[in-house]
C-alpha cells in the first residue's frame, strides 16, 4: 500500500479511469485524498462497486461545545462514502455530485470511543441519479449515525 497522499486529481486524468478504478486509488493510496480528508484526518480505507468506507479516529479537534464530535464531521463522512459509493458504479468520463443527502445522528460520538466507520453502499445507480445509504459505526458495530443520498450523474 502506498503512503497516503492529499490534493486534488487533475479532470483529464479522472475521464481515463473508471469511478471503481479513482475511488479504489484513493484507499490504495495511489491517487491522493482530497484536502479536507486531511484536515479533518479521516481517511478511505475500502472501496468495491457499489460500496465504500471512510474510517476517522475521533480527536478533541472535532468537538462541539457540548463536548461530543460534531453533526458536521458525521455528516461529512457520511456525505464522502455514499458519493464514492455511488463514483464507484460510473464508467470513464462520467462524474457525480451529491444533489441533497439526509443524515439521522443516533447516539453521541465521543474521542475515548476509537476509530469509527462510515459505510456507503448503492441502492440504485441510473444514467442521471445515483442513491446510496450509509451508516456510521464503533469498534463495537453499534449504530451512531445514517443517512441518505441523491447524485446528479453527468458526463465529466
Amino acid at each position: 500500500m502506498a503512503i497516503k497522499t492529499f490534493g486534488t486529481v487533475d479532470a483529464e486524468t479522472q475521464k481515463t479511469m473508471s469511478g471503481l478504478e479513482f475511488v479504489q486509488g484513493l484507499a490504495s493510496g495511489v491517487m491522493p485524498l482530497n484536502t479536507l480528508a486531511q484536515t479533518l484526518g479521516y481517511d478511505v480505507t475500502e472501496a468495491t462497486h457499489g460500496r465504500v468506507v471512510v474510517t476517522l479516529v475521533p480527536t478533541r479537534a472535532h468537538l462541539n461545545p457540548a463536548g461530543t464530535v460534531h453533526g458536521g464531521l458525521t455528516a461529512t463522512l457520511l456525505d464522502s462514502c455514499m458519493g464514492l459509493a455511488v463514483q464507484s458504479m460510473l464508467d470513464k468520463g462520467v462524474a457525480q455530485t451529491t444533489l441533497e443527502f439526509k443524515i439521522s445522528l443516533v447516539r453521541p460520538i465521543t474521542p475515548d470511543m476509537g476509530q469509527i466507520r462510515a459505510e456507503g453502499v448503492v441502492l440504485n445507480c441510473g444514467r442521471r441519479i445515483g442513491t446510496a445509504e450509509g451508516r456510521v459505526t464503533d469498534g463495537k458495530g453499534r449504530l451512531l449515525a445514517h443517512g441518505t443520498t441523491t447524485c446528479l450523474i453527468f458526463p465529466s
